[in-house]
C-alpha cells in the first residue's frame, strides 16, 4: 500500500482525496499557491508546501515544483484529482521516470485518449459505436465543407486537444461552417496550443450519459453503472444524476458491457469515464474518454456504496480489484448540484470574494463535498466551484425533493452563487418530468 500521497490539486476534490487517505492511513502531504495559503485542505493533510504564486501556470501547473514538492516531503505517490495536470500525459511520464507512483493510468493512454481524434478511432477499433465524422484531423476548409455535404447538416467542429467546453463550434450551413472553421482553429491555438480540428455530425437534442469503470493492474474491469449530465451551460456539466431515467436495461447493460470491453482492449487501468451522446433513438454514441476522477464521482459512490477514491489508491497500490462486476447493485437515486460563485442572471460571471456566513444542508441522504469555511476568501484566479451538494433517494422524485431541500437551505454570505439558478431547474416541470436534453438550460431560457 501506498504510504504518502501527495495531492496535485486544490479544493474540494483535494479534501476528499486527503480524508479517503486518512481513512486508509496514508499521509498526506498538500500543495498550495500563495492564494490557498489558508485553504481548508492546507490544514487537514498531514503536510503543506507552497509551491508558488497565485497563477495555475506558475503554482497547480508547475511540474518541476510540484515534483520537487514530492521529492522534498518524500511522497511515494502523487494523486491529480480532476482539471490542472490530472490529464497532462508529460507529467504522468516525469512521475513514472522518477518512482513516483501517479495515481491513475500510464502516460501513454492518457496521452492517446486525450487526443479526441485518435480516442475516436481506437474506441471505433474496440467496438464501441462512434458519431460519424472526419477521419482523423482535417487537413483544410475544403475538405471540412466536402465531409459535411457528405454526413448531411448540422456538423459540430471540435478542437482535437479540447476540454471544458472550449474549441466547440456547431454549423448548420456551408457559410457557417466556412466562418466558424477559422474560429475554431483560433481558440483551439490560444487555448490549448494546438489548432488541430476534427469534423462530426452534430447529433440534435442528445443525452450526455456517461459510463465509470474500474480497472486494476492484473486484468481485471468492472464498470458502476452511469450518470447523466445532460444538464449543461455553455458544455459544462452543472447537475447530475443516476441513474439515468432516459435508458432501459438492454440499453444500459448494453453500454456498460461496451465500456468494460473496450477499457479491457485498450489495457486501460485506474479509474476513468466514457462519455457517450445517446439519441432519441437510444442509440449511443462515444464522445470521449476522461482519464481521471469526475467530479460527479459522488452520485455513483451514493448509490453503489464503492469508493472510488479509495479504489483508485488501491489499484495505484497493486491491488486487485475489491468488487468483481456481480457485487455491484445500484440502490435507488442520487443526484449533484454544483454550487458555484457565479452570477447566472451576468452570463454566470464569477463571484469571488469573502465568505462572512455559512450554513451547509444536512440530513438523511444528504452530502455536501466542499472546502469553504466562514472567512474563507474565494480566489478569483481558479474555478468557481465552492461545493458539491449530493441526496440520495429511494427514487429519482425523492431525490429532486432532497435536493430542493438541502440546497433551499444553504446559506453562503458575501458572495454570489447559482443556487437559486439550481433551485429554477429543480422546480421545472420538464427536468421533473425527464423531458429535457443538453440544450434544456437554453431552451428554457433559465439564465441571462
Amino acid at each position: 500500500m501506498l504510504k504518502k500521497v501527495l495531492i496535485a490539486n486544490r479544493g474540494e476534490i483535494a479534501v476528499r482525496i486527503i480524508r479517503a487517505c486518512r481513512e486508509m492511513g496514508i499521509r498526506t502531504v498538500a500543495i498550495y499557491s500563495e492564494a490557498d495559503k489558508d485553504a481548508l485542505h492546507t490544514k487537514l493533510a498531514d503536510e503543506s508546501i507552497c509551491i508558488g504564486p497565485a497563477p495555475s501556470s506558475k503554482s497547480y501547473l508547475n511540474v518541476k515544483a510540484i515534483l520537487e514538492a514530492a521529492c522534498l516531503t518524500g511522497a511515494d505517490s502523487i494523486h491529480p484529482g480532476f482539471g490542472f495536470l490530472s490529464e497532462n500525459a508529460n507529467f504522468a511520464k516525469i512521475c513514472e521516470e522518477m518512482g513516483i507512483k501517479f495515481i491513475g493510468p500510464n502516460h501513454k493512454l492518457i496521452e492517446l485518449l486525450g487526443n479526441k481524434s485518435k480516442a475516436k478511432e481506437t474506441m471505433k477499433k474496440a467496438g464501441v459505436p462512434v458519431v460519424p465524422g472526419s477521419e482523423g484531423l482535417l487537413s483544410s476548409k475544403k475538405q471540412a465543407l466536402e465531409l459535411a455535404e457528405e454526413m448531411k447538416y448540422p456538423v459540430m467542429l471540435k478542437a482535437s486537444a479540447g476540454g471544458g467546453g472550449r474549441g466547440i463550434r456547431v454549423a448548420y450551413t456551408p457559410e457557417e461552417l466556412e466562418k466558424e472553421y477559422d474560429l475554431v482553429r483560433q481558440e483551439a491555438k490560444i487555448s490549448f496550443n494546438d489548432d488541430s480540428i476534427y469534423l462530426e455530425k452534430f447529433i440534435e437534442n442528445p443525452r450526455h450519459v456517461e459510463i465509470q469503470i474500474l480497472a486494476d493492474e492484473k486484468g481485471n474491469c468492472i464498470h458502476l453503472g452511469e450518470r447523466d449530465c445532460s444538464i449543461q451551460r455553455r458544455n459544462q456539466k452543472v447537475l447530475e444524476e443516476t441513474p439515468s431515467s432516459i435508458l432501459d436495461d438492454k440499453t444500459r447493460t448494453k453500454m456498460g458491457e461496451v465500456a468494460v470491453k473496450a477499457v479491457k482492449q485498450i489495457g486501460y487501468t485506474n479509474a476513468g469515464t466514457i462519455e457517450f451522446l445517446v439519441d432519441k433513438n437510444k442509440d449511443f454514441y462515444f464522445m470521449e474518454m476522461n482519464t481521471r476522477v469526475q467530479v460527479e464521482h459522488p452520485v455513483t459512490e451514493m448509490v453503489t456504496g464503492v469508493d472510488i477514491i479509495k479504489e483508485q489508491i488501491k489499484i495505484a497500490s497493486g491491488e486487485k480489484l475489491s468488487y468483481t462486476q456481480k457485487d455491484i447493485k445500484i440502490k435507488g437515486h442520487s443526484m449533484e448540484a454544483r454550487i458555484n460563485a457565479e452570477n447566472p442572471e451576468m452570463n454566470f460571471m464569477p463571484c469571488p470574494g469573502t465568505i462572512t456566513g455559512l450554513h451547509l444542508p444536512g440530513g438523511n441522504g444528504v452530502r455536501v463535498d466542499t472546502a469553504i469555511y466562514s472567512g474563507y476568501t474565494v480566489p478569483p484566479t481558479y474555478d468557481s466551484m465552492l461545493a458539491k451538494i449530493i441526496v440520495h433517494g429511494k427514487d429519482r422524485n425523492e431525490s429532486i425533493a432532497k435536493l430542493k431541500s438541502a440546497v433551499a437551505e444553504l446559506v453562503v454570505d458575501g458572495i454570489q452563487t447559482n443556487a437559486d439558478f439550481i433551485l429554477k431547474i429543480l422546480s421545472n416541470e420538464k427536468f421533473i418530468s425527464n423531458d429535457y436534453d443538453t440544450s434544456f438550460i437554453q431552451k428554457e431560457k433559465l439564465a441571462k
